[in-house]
Order: structure tokens, then sequence, then C-alpha cells
């Protein structure tokens, strides 16, 4: 199925859009994760990504980004060729996929989101540290900047991530399952950061997977399975019938209403 353009509304041109995908398709063995994705996502907006167990949302980030190899496709960001954009892009990966047993003090992760500005063997100065503070401050671990990555629990090792990737001041923010296993005061703080990036014009697109609290967190909607379903307003493509194209049978039409009406 082809993307659904709702409404009145208009996809953004790609030459604006922070992230626009055309034809994308990746394939592991003889079954495709991602068929022919067509997107072009809005700037200055909160987007989310859902669809169901399988659907190709990560994937779809992981190979838009370059970190996994497509068949085909193009992406560009701001109309150019997204490796030449990449200081203006920042990816906070699934806490999963990260080695927690890397040496690494909570401070000298948030500094790798400096290392475009320091050069790999760049000299961290007192401007470097005051910022990545000012970052950890922001996600409430300020008080952590010493403490090895590993003794964190999951939802504060969340946070530092996203400390990391505020320290590049990227004006787009790709998010994998930010809110995944982690406690509900870490996924409050990190929807507040979210939001005041959004509120000072960045872009932020993140892959979600809880139907009742999209509505609240997110402006747009992108859904998925495999191939892309729809993209829009939240009010125009959250509804019971996109969401059940969307998931099937895997959940019931009731359940897709509530979450829809939430």
């Amino acid at each position: 199925m082809g993307l659904e353009l709702v409404g009145s509304e208009t996809i953004a041109d790609a030459s604006e859009s922070p992230l626009s995908i055309s034809g994308l398709t990746v394939s592991y063995g003889e079954k495709p994760a991602v068929f022919s994705v067509d997107v072009s996502f809005q700037p200055g907006q909160m987007t989310a990504i859902v669809g169901p167990n399988g659907a190709g949302k990560s994937t779809l980030l992981k190979a838009a980004l370059g970190i996994i190899r497509p068949l085909s496709g193009r992406v560009t960001s701001y109309g150019r060729p997204l490796d030449e954009m990449r200081a203006r892009i920042a990816y906070v990966p699934q806490r999963a996929s990260v080695d927690w047993d890397f040496p690494a003090r909570v401070l000298d992760v948030v500094m790798m989101g400096l290392y475009r500005e320091l050069g790999l063997l760049g000299r961290m100065r007192g401007q470097h540290r005051a910022r990545a503070m000012a970052c950890l401050a922001r996600v409430g671990m300020e008080g952590f900047a010493n403490r090895q990555i590993g003794q964190l629990s999951g939802g504060q090792q969340q946070r530092v991530f996203l400390a990391r990737a505020l320290a590049q001041g990227a004006d787009l923010y790709l998010l994998d399952e930010p809110f995944a296993g982690v406690d509900a005061a870490t996924e409050k703080a990190i929807i507040n950061v979210l939001k005041d990036l959004n509120a000072q014009g960045r872009t932020v697109i993140a892959v979600h997977h809880d139907l009742a609290t999209v509505p609240e967190y997110f402006d747009r909607l992108f859904l998925i399975n495999t191939t892309a379903i729809a993209e829009g307003p939240m009010a125009e493509v959250f509804t019971p019938a996109n969401l059940q194209v969307a998931y099937g049978g895997r959940l019931a039409l009731a359940q897709l209403g509530s979450a829809a009406a939430g």
C-alpha cells in the first residue's frame, strides 16, 4: 500500500524536509523488512513512527542513517545527501543495542556528542565540559557525571544518551524507542526535553510503541508495516481505520478505537 496523503495537506518538499526517504527497501534474507518506502518528514514537528512488532520501524531509521545497508533507496536531509548533513542530525539508538560494559564515565559519553567539534584527538576545554554538564542538567543527571555508565539504571542510561544528543546541538533528532524500558519519571523527563527542543524549532522523529501516549506526545504520525501506510497530522492519521490497516488482527478493533479516542 502506498503512502496516504491526508486532508488537503501536502508532504514536505524533499528540499525542505529534514529527512526525506524515497524508494527505501531493506531485506533480511528473502523477506523485505522495509519495502519501497517513500516519506518526507515535516520540519519543526514531532513525529512518531508507529507500527506493530517487526513492521520495520527501527530498520527504517537505521537504513536512513546508513547504519545498515538498504537494497535500494535515496535519503536526503534538507535537500542534501545525508552524509553531508550529519552535523545537523543527532541519533539516540535503542538502549538494548548499546554495550553498557564499555568503561566510560557519564561525562565521557556526553562529550562524544562534541566529537565533530573537537575532533578525535581534540582537547576538552572548560567550555566543552560546561556544555556537557549543562546537557546533563537538562536531563536531571548532572550529579552522575563521574559515574561509570554501566552502573546506571536503564532510565538513567537513556537520559545520558539523550544528553549526548543534546550536546550535538542538532536540528534533527532521531530516536529509536526512547521510552522503552524506562520508568515513568524518566519518560516524563525525556518527553519534556523533546518538547522543549521542538519549541525551539528542532525536528523530532521517534520510533514509538505505546499507542496510548502517541496523541499526547506527538504532533504527527507515520504508520508503517513493512510498507508505508499513512503520514500526516495526528488527528487525521491516528484513526481506527488506519490502525487496523497497520496492525491487522494483532489488536482488537475495540482496543484500536479506545487508543484513537485517547
